[in-house]
């Protein structure tokens, strides 16, 4: 279990709204398996830190419109890029990603994409989505750069989540 001290010191700007998370991600990391070692939990902490500015975004800042009409995301129906923007904790992203990860979470994202932005599901999302993509096993070799392409899709942010995964060894020790 991860405490409000060490969440603080891999996300120092996270302080107002580590209280809010720091339940609900202690129990999505032991749900998805996170939490059996050190090396699982710093790289998953690393990335949300990256990919939630500390914890601040759990709605992408963009529109959405440039997943428009994306069929390795699912994106089908006119308007699912914007309704299926990044959301969570991990920036669940395409309907595709939706669907599945709401079936497995027993919500129906597709009618309320926005149940991503609550505090809980917005960390049961980010474990599932570590999860199901094979990403305990990369923590567990310490496979950074992979984990970051299988959640970015790239290295976008490689430094940020860099600080973010030392800060993160650091804290978790």
């Amino acid at each position: 279990m991860i405490s409000f001290d060490q969440l603080v010191r891999i996300m120092p700007y996270a302080k107002q709204r580590a209280d809010k998370y720091l339940d609900a991600l202690n129990a999505a990391m032991s749900e998805f398996g996170i939490s059996e070692n050190g090396l699982r939990e710093a790289a998953f902490l690393a990335q949300i830190a990256h990919e939630s500015g500390e914890l601040r975004y759990v709605e992408e800042l963009a529109s959405g419109e440039a997943y428009e009409a994306r069929d390795d995301l699912g994106n089908v129906v006119c308007g699912d890029g914007v309704r299926f923007k990044g959301r969570g904790l991990i920036q669940i992203t395409g309907r595709a990603n939706y669907e599945e990860c709401g079936k497995f979470l027993g919500v129906d994202l597709l009618e309320e994409p926005e149940r991503l932005e609550e505090p809980v599901l917005a960390c049961r999302s980010a474990a599932w989505f570590w999860q199901s993509r094979g990403l305990n096993e990369l923590a567990d070799k310490q496979d950074f750069l992979r984990i970051t392409r299988k959640i970015n899709g790239g290295t976008n942010g490689w430094a940020d989540r860099q600080k973010y995964y030392q800060r993160a060894l650091d804290a978790i020790g």
